[in-house]
């Protein structure tokens, strides 16, 4: 062929400045690109061998060679692929942003569907010019008769190409870096980046040292013919011992060979998610999640996605066991395209919940841009996340239902990731409603359905506890009878109470509580993460009828005694009385205070605060603007229960002009505030000193 020279046919003249600066987010991204390109060239060989249009050499094997030089400051990419003709030069190479393998595919999508060709769009060749002055191709077609060509650009339009003197069939690349990117050549660096992006590629991948120093040592029967010996290390000589074993003494130690050190395999051609689900063994998959996320932890578990219709999708999710106060939740998923990593996290196709997962994605129909980058087409990227999300729903639904057991072993650890994924999806919410878990006083996980279930002590243990306003036992019949409308009614608040679901968020501030829903038999679950709240709020916006109240914002029947109509007037009338001294001593006018009997007769007194006050305190307090007063939203909604059984409360009621009356008034309101929430710096100072102030009179 005649040495020809031309200009590339492009249609702006700027065309290598935008790709340079803006077509590619990522400088390191060329060696995806051009390892890419050498992959396809191999695949596609191999398909016109499986087609009888082409017969591979004997032992072929299909390989891209990434050769680093950092003397000549060099990068080399090697294929034994198919190779180009020139007139394919001239139309892959020359006319920017022709696919080859889009017109590759065209040509032959009728006969062949067995290997996937990875390039899209023909710019990816392109990529070399962000990081090179100049780029030579060296190309042979598998072609007969076909010749080598040899083709030159140093990034601008002008290009050279004649004649090569290639011998094998192939394509070799060779990048003349810039100074600003030499990094590029250094091994470690070449390393680092072919792993990120080229780890999973379907052809094998070796990165090497141009003339390295470096040797490794084999046995003689592992020498390759492409391996350099440099030196023969015969096996050291051992003393002749006699007997049977000598001979197999003198077999033990073979002849070892220096060689020049091998190229490196840098990735695994058959990745985990490729195969199906029943092939894998439960080390298979944590190896490959020790080996992809460098995490030594072993993860809860996982699920394997592995889906042909109506769009191709494989993939692995893991659950990590995350520790909440210590450790970043944000996990890593990682997109690919045939094996080729896009990118980390694309939230368009993993649902934001999952992005708290770690896994890999491997989607060949994603619609990506140009630079594969980012994707294209909204409607269809909205399948396949919703597509996830329900494989991850339907996993962990079939894990409660056949081992129930093993669930509740994970629900704390997984409990983020579930409640994170209602409150953003409706969908996943809807799937997961009867398959959230909640842990209750003992320790046991309930389902919602399950929670449900509780009911407070049966009206039967209430009669046995029934008292007249002396506190005296009495039987069922001194409670008035109720007329049917009134028991009608009562009936129907019964329903509505079987649906309360109460909770607990600290265990500790709110023992008292506990002991006291225990004592009467009551349940109440326990939701102690920042989650939660908004979790619960949602919960009651799914399923009708469901409310969630946590236990320190009532005093429930089941805590009171029973007692006669006239005891509760009575009551109300002390309540009255004893309100006012309370309001005086406390120096708060919008506190209520509510005498009840309660069936603990320890307990002197306790604050309630109504579910909606606390709500709104908490929402106020979430949103407030630094330096808002948050005292203005403290008496809202709070009672002090006072119990009348009590013998503190027994003796205020009866002493309200006594000396020490409104000590006692504070004191058992400190101790309220205690058992409720903690006390601020400056109430508890006064506790403290009015404690002791309390001793010094018990030493009177």
């Amino acid at each position: 062929m005649a040495a020809k020279s031309g200009s590339l046919s492009i249609n702006s003249e700027n065309i290598f400045p935008i790709i340079k600066k803006w077509l590619y987010s990522d400088h390191d991204i060329f060696y995806r690109e051009l390892i890419s390109n050498g992959c396809d060239a191999v695949t596609k060989l191999k398909k016109l061998d499986m087609m009888g249009e082409y017969s591979l050499p004997e032992g072929y094997k299909g390989r891209v060679d990434v050769i680093v030089d950092p003397e000549k400051k060099t990068l080399t990419f090697k294929d034994n692929g198919l190779g180009m003709t020139a007139d394919e030069v001239e139309e892959y190479i020359n006319q920017i942003a022709f696919s080859g393998a889009t017109d590759f595919i065209e040509k032959y999508k009728d006969k062949s569907n067995s290997d996937q060709i990875i390039g899209h769009f023909g710019l990816g060749f392109y990529s070399a010019f962000m990081v090179a002055d100049e780029v030579h191709i060296d190309t042979l077609s598998y072609k007969d008769g076909a010749k080598a060509v040899h083709w030159e650009c140093d990034g601008g339009t002008e290009f050279s190409m004649e004649d090569g003197d290639k011998t094998d069939v192939g394509t070799t690349i060779t990048l003349f870096l810039n100074e600003d990117c030499l990094e590029f050549c250094n091994e470690y660096k070449a390393r680092e980046v072919v792993k990120k992006y080229c780890s999973f590629m379907p052809t094998e991948i070796y990165l090497s040292k141009a003339n390295t120093k470096e040797t490794q040592i084999i046995k003689e029967e592992e020498k390759l013919p492409d391996d350099e010996v440099l030196e023969e290390i015969e096996p050291e000589k051992k003393e002749k011992t006699e007997g049977e074993n000598a001979e197999a003494e003198a077999a033990e130690e073979p002849k070892k060979l220096k060689i020049r050190k091998r190229p490196e395999l840098i990735n695994e051609t058959q990745p985990l998610w490729n195969k199906h689900p029943n092939e894998c063994t439960k080390e298979e998959y944590l190896d490959f999640y020790r080996k992809v996320f460098q995490d030594y932890k072993e993860p809860l578990f996982w699920i394997h996605l592995n889906m042909d219709y109506p769009f191709n999708l494989k993939g692995i999710l893991y659950f990590p066991k995350i520790n909440m106060e210590y450790e970043s939740i944000e996990g890593t998923i990682k997109l690919y395209n045939n094996q080729v990593f896009i990118a980390d996290n694309i939230k368009e196709v993993i649902p934001e919940f999952l992005l708290l997962l770690k896994g890999v994605i491997d989607c060949p129909d994603l619609p990506l841009n140009v630079s594969r980058s980012a994707l294209q087409n909204d409607g269809f990227v909205k399948k396949i996340a919703e597509y996830i999300t329900k494989k991850v729903a339907d996993k962990l639904a079939g894990m409660c239902k056949t081992d129930k057991e093993e669930y509740d072993k994970y629900w704390d650890d997984i409990s983020p990731f579930i409640k994170f994924g209602c409150l953003k999806d409706d969908k996943f919410c809807e799937k997961m409603n009867d398959y959230i878990l909640f842990k209750n006083l003992d320790g046991k996980y309930l389902t919602l359905p399950e929670c449900l279930e509780i009911k407070p002590q049966d009206e039967e243990e209430n009669k046995e506890n029934a008292v007249d306003e002396n506190g005296n036992k009495v039987e069922a019949e001194v409670v008035e009878d109720k007329a049917e409308d009134e028991a009608s009614e009562e009936n129907t608040e019964e329903e509505k109470k079987e649906k309360i679901i109460y909770y607990v968020t600290d265990e500790q501030q709110q023992s008292q509580y506990i002991n006291m829903f225990k004592a009467a038999k009551m349940d109440a679950v326990i939701l102690t993460h920042n989650i939660d709240q908004p979790f619960i709020s949602q919960l009651e916006q799914k399923n009708e009828g469901i409310k969630f109240q946590r236990i320190d914002a009532d005093v429930t029947d089941a805590l009171k005694s029973k007692t006669s109509k006239k005891a509760e007037k009575e009551m109300e009338e002390q309540a009255e009385s004893i309100s006012k001294l309370m309001k005086k001593a406390l120096k708060n006018d919008k506190i209520t205070i509510k005498v009840e009997k309660l069936k603990n007769k320890k307990i002197s007194s306790m604050i309630t605060l109504s579910e909606e006050s606390r709500r709104m305190q908490d929402m106020m307090k979430m949103y407030s603007m630094p330096g808002m007063d948050m005292s203005a939203f403290g008496g809202e909604g709070e009672t002090l229960i006072l119990n009348a059984n009590h013998p503190l409360v027994q003796y205020i009621t009866e002493h309200q002009d006594g000396e020490n009356a409104e000590m006692i008034c504070e004191q058992l309101y400190d101790l309220a505030k205690l058992q409720h929430a903690p006390l601020d710096a400056d109430a508890m100072t006064k506790f403290v000193a009015r404690s002791n102030d309390i001793m010094m009179l018990l030493t009177k």
